[in-house]
Protein backbone atom coordinates (compact mmCIF):
# COMPACT_ATOMS: atom_id res chain seq x y z
CA UNK A 1 0.00 0.00 0.00
CA UNK A 2 1.25 3.46 -0.89
CA UNK A 3 2.26 5.31 2.28
CA UNK A 4 0.60 8.52 1.04
CA UNK A 5 -2.79 6.78 0.94
CA UNK A 6 -2.33 4.75 4.11
CA UNK A 7 -4.70 5.65 6.93
CA UNK A 8 -3.50 5.88 10.49
CA UNK A 9 -4.25 3.17 13.01
CA UNK A 10 -6.41 5.68 14.88
CA UNK A 11 -8.44 6.50 11.75
CA UNK A 12 -8.96 2.84 10.86
CA UNK A 13 -9.94 2.01 14.42
CA UNK A 14 -12.44 4.86 14.64
CA UNK A 15 -14.15 3.68 11.46
CA UNK A 16 -14.31 0.09 12.71
CA UNK A 17 -15.52 1.05 16.19
CA UNK A 18 -18.22 3.40 14.87
CA UNK A 19 -19.55 0.62 12.62
CA UNK A 20 -19.32 -1.92 15.44
CA UNK A 21 -21.28 0.31 17.85
CA UNK A 22 -23.86 1.06 15.17
CA UNK A 23 -24.31 -2.62 14.37
CA UNK A 24 -24.58 -3.62 18.03
CA UNK A 25 -26.88 -0.73 18.88
CA UNK A 26 -24.95 -0.27 22.07
CA UNK A 27 -22.00 1.98 22.90
CA UNK A 28 -19.84 -0.79 24.27
CA UNK A 29 -17.11 -2.90 22.69
CA UNK A 30 -14.26 -5.12 23.77
CA UNK A 31 -10.63 -5.11 22.83
CA UNK A 32 -11.12 -8.48 21.15
CA UNK A 33 -14.04 -7.22 19.06
CA UNK A 34 -11.91 -4.35 17.79
CA UNK A 35 -9.01 -6.69 16.98
CA UNK A 36 -11.32 -9.11 15.15
CA UNK A 37 -13.08 -6.38 13.17
CA UNK A 38 -9.84 -4.66 12.17
CA UNK A 39 -8.38 -7.98 11.01
CA UNK A 40 -11.56 -8.68 9.01
CA UNK A 41 -11.27 -5.23 7.43
CA UNK A 42 -7.74 -6.10 6.30
CA UNK A 43 -5.70 -3.83 8.56
CA UNK A 44 -1.95 -3.81 8.16
CA UNK A 45 -1.38 -2.85 11.79
CA UNK A 46 -0.01 -5.30 14.33
CA UNK A 47 -2.16 -6.44 17.22
CA UNK A 48 0.16 -4.67 19.67
CA UNK A 49 -0.25 -1.36 17.83
CA UNK A 50 -4.04 -1.69 17.85
CA UNK A 51 -4.08 -2.54 21.56
CA UNK A 52 -1.81 0.40 22.38
CA UNK A 53 -4.04 2.82 20.52
CA UNK A 54 -7.23 1.52 22.13
CA UNK A 55 -6.02 1.14 25.70
CA UNK A 56 -3.56 3.99 25.97
CA UNK A 57 -3.05 6.46 23.18
CA UNK A 58 -6.74 7.10 22.41
CA UNK A 59 -8.27 6.38 25.81
CA UNK A 60 -9.47 9.10 28.17
CA UNK A 61 -7.88 8.82 31.59
CA UNK A 62 -5.11 6.40 30.58
CA UNK A 63 -1.60 7.09 31.80
CA UNK A 64 0.12 9.29 29.28
CA UNK A 65 3.07 7.42 27.83
CA UNK A 66 2.83 9.11 24.44
CA UNK A 67 3.61 12.58 23.20
CA UNK A 68 0.34 12.77 21.26
CA UNK A 69 -2.84 11.40 22.84
CA UNK A 70 -6.51 11.44 21.83
CA UNK A 71 -9.76 11.21 23.76
CA UNK A 72 -11.69 8.86 21.48
CA UNK A 73 -12.61 6.10 23.94
CA UNK A 74 -13.33 5.68 27.62
CA UNK A 75 -12.75 2.49 29.61
CA UNK A 76 -16.02 1.31 31.17
CA UNK A 77 -14.89 -2.06 32.50
CA UNK A 78 -12.19 -4.69 32.25
CA UNK A 79 -11.45 -4.88 28.53
CA UNK A 80 -14.58 -2.86 27.72
CA UNK A 81 -14.66 0.56 26.12
CA UNK A 82 -17.15 3.11 24.80
CA UNK A 83 -16.94 5.89 22.24
CA UNK A 84 -16.67 9.32 23.85
CA UNK A 85 -18.57 11.00 21.01
CA UNK A 86 -21.37 8.54 20.42
CA UNK A 87 -23.30 10.87 18.11
CA UNK A 88 -20.58 10.33 15.49
CA UNK A 89 -21.53 6.66 15.24
CA UNK A 90 -25.31 6.67 15.44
Amino acid sequence: MDKKNRTSCRDEMLQVVKQLVKTKGKNEFSTQEVLDEMRSAGTSYKESTIRTHLTSRCCVGAKQHHQTVYGDYVRIGHGLYALVHLSDAM
